[in-house]
């Protein structure tokens, strides 16, 4: 099927290779309406795609995806209304990434953060540059982490380290991420695009649906998880959002100031 009608996603075809770049209106690739909205269904519309067996997704320019943009949050808190119009979208991004049965690796070729992380890290293999960050900065913001970090960060790292730099928001460096098998891979700059290619030649040489129903069952467990967890996870930061230090948090990264916050 024909991949038209994006704006904040380009193509690019290297035979059943199919790489998805995050191209976002802003120079960190910052999730704006228009890019949440393609996000709920991009990957359906990558599983269904014909001419392609392995998905490589990776940000264009010089981040990966820096997480909400902030212009953006601000017109959420101005109407709380954008945000309850958003949570449909916010789960079917979770659902429909891990509901692909295509192996999707991900490019991580700069900073990932909020957002941005868990659709890095709710993909099969993430190959990062290992001067690229990675990290969940949404209570820094003012935002609970519901978009799914809740959800995949303990998995990955067990919930002890998980809940450190979810409720820290401290982020870590892609080597240190590889260390702690937050990720699969970090490597040079000049490596990263060997590397990927590298692991997209292994799974193409096995057999299609083995590799794809393999990771189909994989996620089972996650996909339960998500069941579980992601209505409680956007209703609770649904509410963060109306609270007056969501709104002084926000107010200070835009005006380049620390925050006042007031514990409400």
């Amino acid at each position: 099927m024909a991949l038209d009608g994006y704006s904040r996603f380009t193509f690019h075809r290297d035979g059943r290779m199919l790489t998805a770049a995050i191209t976002g209106a802003n120079p960190v690739n910052g999730v704006d309406a228009a890019m949440h909205d393609e996000l709920a269904r991009v990957f359906t519309d990558l599983q269904h795609d014909a001419d392609s067996d392995i998905i490589v997704l990776t940000g264009a320019g010089r981040a990966f995806c820096a997480g909400g943009d902030f212009a953006w949050f601000a017109e959420q808190i101005a109407d709380p209304a954008k945000f309850r119009d958003i949570g449909w979208d916010a789960k079917r991004i979770v659902t429909s990434l891990l509901d692909m049965e295509k192996p999707i690796i991900c490019r991580m070729n700069g900073a990932a953060a909020g957002l941005g992380a868990t659709i890095a890290l709710l993909c099969d293999i993430i190959i990062a540059d290992d001067r690229a960050v990675i990290g969940d900065p949404h209570g820094k913001v003012g935002l609970v982490a519901g978009d799914g970090g809740a959800v995949i960060w303990p998995q990955l790292i067990g919930y002890a380290r998980a809940k450190e730099y979810l409720l820290t928001g401290d982020m870590l460096t892609a080597t240190k991420a590889a260390e702690i098998g937050l990720i699969n891979h970090a490597v040079p700059t000049a490596d990263l695009d060997t590397k990927v290619a590298e692991m997209a030649a292994k799974l193409m040489a096995s057999p299609r649906w083995a590799v794809r129903w393999t990771k189909t069952v994989t996620n089972t467990p996650l996909k339960a998880l998500v069941a579980q967890m992601m209505d409680t996870s956007i209703a609770y930061e649904m509410m963060s959002n109306m609270a007056a230090d969501r709104a002084e948090a926000v107010a200070a990264v835009r005006e380049r100031r620390a925050p006042k916050l007031t514990g409400e």
